[in-house]
């Protein structure tokens, strides 16, 4: 084969995302960090999948639009620092191919090369034995073997072999890899993308698993992915009459067959609340009775709540906004009470999409915007947001943590100007000691502490300071390690599954300890983390 058109590539990229889709479970397994919260196959599969939203029903015959098309969608879809690598990989492939009707060999040799180029531009400080790595060697080995005599078949061959031998580099060059015994995540998933791109090319395209209809060979009146309805309903699980026992996991990615932008909130052992954007709320209603019986239902039609989001509002810009990224109503509340005027549902476990973080911008209606991501895992896309939009000084306060991010909000002072807060607040977030209390999802050893499944982790930063069996005993270790002399405010936020109870005699415990420090326990309901601590 000789030359890629815009038909041909539009296969590739959907078996590609087809093949992250099928694969991503196994991607997240390679977590090296043994907490609940082995996203990136799930982050590098949903930005790949807003990427085939925008070329599902497109027909060019010329590769640029596709590229272009495809990588648009990948930049507002993208999650997590590996989404966003792999958004910038993609544009940087569309940018090299700007106006070609059909790629040659060396063009996309050049293309890939380019991709490497601007991901490593997006990332400040780039990290080697990563995603990074990977492109960057398999693309250097490509661009500089593949000449006109070559096929479009040997680019790809090449270019997935040197791939593969990169990534098991990948644990020569990060230790905690190698301590751990993986590769990295990342790249792996990389390596699902380039096999899904090359299998079209040798006539073997990849399905889903799942039964849903691909777009790649047959056109439709309906776009599959344009979801029109918003539906939220709250659902009690495991009730007399549910047809099914509920499982988190299961539930959660069977639900991807019906729609986008899933929201799923445990309330509390039998109470959850789901959000989903769909095509057919009727199919998602009765897919989710099998499971209990519904508290409350609304549906809303996105497209009229679109209209009324582009009526043209001509009240006067606010000088300054906050949005905050965060999960669990009662931090949300805290935020608020703050200050914070927009809320971005999300965090650990929930990484939210550039796209997110670009419409709680907006919403604030104000000139200068901090954005809080409160995730290390999320700056980078809050900084990808900040620079697509235009009109907005928006300013990305590099938050890693919840404690960091309201430290951040007490220290904002309306009289100062947009400049000054933003060192008020990046200074204040450096006085701050964040840890948490989690429970472990596999058996490891990190940093030379041996960590048992199911056992609870006290962490500060990202080291691991004790592994036990209680929950409370990790959190009276892990402050006891955070707190000294100088220390004056101990915050404690809880998890949903601390009870009222549990919380009142936590603080208790904690004055009576600590009575030359301010105790504030508050309830947080976050997930995964039955406690998040600040020390100030």
């Amino acid at each position: 084969m000789k030359f890629i058109d815009g038909r041909l590539l539009k296969q590739m990229l959907i078996s590609s995302a087809n093949n992250l889709y099928n694969n991503y479970p196994s991607i997240d397994a390679l977590n090296v960090f043994p907490v609940p919260d082995g996203d990136t196959g799930m982050n590098m599969n949903l930005t790949l999948q807003s990427g085939v939203k925008e070329i599902a029903n497109r027909n060019e015959e010329d590769a640029s639009s596709i590229a272009s098309a495809f990588s648009k969608g990948l930049l507002m879809g993208a999650r997590g620092n590996s989404g966003v690598i792999t958004s910038q990989i993609f544009r940087g492939f569309a940018s090299a191919i700007k106006g070609k009707e059909k790629l040659t060999p060396v063009d996309v040799a050049n293309a890939f090369y380019n991709g490497s180029k601007t991901a490593y531009k997006a990332v400040m400080r780039p990290v080697e034995g990563t995603i990074l790595t990977v492109i960057r060697e398999s693309s250097d080995v490509v661009v500089n073997t593949i000449d006109d005599n070559h096929s479009i078949e040997d680019v790809f061959k090449l270019l997935l072999k040197e791939a593969r031998n990169s990534l098991k580099r990948t644990p020569e060059l990060l230790p905690i890899l190698k301590e751990a015994g993986v590769v990295d995540s990342g790249g792996a998933g990389l390596i699902k993308i380039i096999e899904g791109l090359y299998s079209p090319i040798i006539g073997k395209f990849i399905n889903k698993d799942e039964d849903i209809s691909n777009e790649v060979n047959k056109d439709k009146d309906v776009d599959q992915n344009n979801f029109i309805y918003k539906v939220n309903f709250i659902l009690r699980v495991g009730t007399s009459d549910a047809k099914k026992p509920f499982t988190d996991s299961i539930y959660e990615r069977s639900l991807k067959r019906f729609g986008n932008n899933i929201q799923i909130n445990k309330r509390d052992n039998a109470l959850i609340e789901v959000e989903i954007d769909t095509l057919n709320p009727g199919a998602v209603l009765t897919y989710s009775q099998m499971f209990g019986e519904f508290a409350n239902i609304r549906i809303v039609n996105n497209n009229e709540k679109f209209l009324l989001e582009k009526a043209e509002d001509n009240t006067p810009l606010e000088q300054f906004g906050i949005v905050s990224v965060c999960a669990g109503n009662g931090i949300e509340d805290l935020f608020k009470s703050f200050g914070v005027n927009q809320i971005v549902s999300g965090g650990q476990t929930m990484n939210p999409s550039i796209e997110d973080i670009i419409k709680a911008i907006k919403s604030c209606h104000a000139k200068n915007v901090f954005v809080l991501p409160n995730n290390s895992n999320i700056i980078m896309a809050a900084t990808q947001a900040a620079d697509v939009i235009e009109g907005i000084n928006v300013l990305v306060v590099p938050t890693k943590t919840i404690p960091q991010g309201m430290s951040a909000c007490q220290a904002f002072n309306p009289d100062l100007d947009s400049s000054s807060n933003y060192e008020e607040m990046k200074k204040a977030i450096k006085l701050v000691k964040s840890g948490s209390v989690t429970y472990a999802i596999k058996d490891t050893v990190i940093d030379g502490v041996e960590v048992k499944k199911d056992q609870f982790m006290g962490i500060e930063g990202k080291a691991i300071k004790v592994c036990v069996d209680d929950k409370f005993e990790a959190l009276y270790s892990l402050i006891s390690s955070m707190v000294n002399d100088e220390s004056y405010l101990n915050t404690v936020l809880t998890g949903e599954d601390i009870s009222e109870k549990q919380c009142s005699q936590l603080e208790e415990k904690l004055q009576n300890d600590y009575p030359e420090i301010d105790i504030a326990v508050s309830r947080g309901n976050q997930p995964v983390y039955s406690f998040l601590v600040g020390v100030e």
